[in-house]
Formats: C-alpha cells, structure tokens, sequence
C-alpha cells in the first residue's frame, strides 16, 4: 500500500498533535485516561484559504512545519496510514508558538 498525502480544502490546516509528558512536574505518571486532548499540534499541510463573496482569496494564516494552538473542542480527528491527524479550520487556530530564542532576556 503507498502511502496518501492529506490536502486540505479551502481554510482547512491538517495537524498532528503533539503528545504531552507522560508524568507531570511532581513525577506522577498519568496512564493514558488521564491525559487530556492536546492543543498543541504541528501543521501538516494547509488549503488555499477562504474566497469571499467577491472573488478575493483569504490565504490561511499558518504554513506547514509551525507549532500552533488551536481550541480545545475544534476539528475532526482521523487516522490516515496509521497517523493520528486532526482537520481544523483556520479560525480555530488561537496562537503559533514561536522557538525560544537561545539567551533571550528573561
């Protein structure tokens, strides 16, 4: 079997989630029933964006490869070639996380 390559529609952004620590800061472990939904996620691939009633083409706000936010209850998730993959719309995007800056001032 080939493997598929997911392409969103219209204001569509396909995302992995990216799995949460396994033991919180005071070093319980959590089994797998504890764990809440992950809202942070990697884009995987996005649509052209939204066309309005006038022809223009809204793009979408993220590209591929940024780490995001999105909310809590948003998309449909789905298994694709054994991956866990969620669809959102780009208006359920709350934030991209940006990389720490090595010696920022804190």
């Amino acid at each position: 079997m080939t493997s598929r390559t997911v392409k969103p529609v219209g204001d569509r952004v396909v995302v992995r989630a990216v799995e949460q620590a396994e033991k919180t800061a005071g070093g319980i472990f959590l089994p797998d029933t504890a764990k809440e939904k992950s809202q942070e996620a990697v884009v995987v691939a996005v649509g052209p964006g939204r066309t309005l009633d006038n022809g223009t083409l809204v793009a979408v706000s993220v590209k591929s490869g940024q780490h995001i936010l999105f909310s809590k209850y948003a998309g449909s998730e789905m298994k694709i070639d054994g991956e866990d993959l969620t669809i959102i719309s780009d208006k359920d995007i709350l934030a991209v996380l940006e990389p720490a800056l090595a010696g920022a001032a804190k």
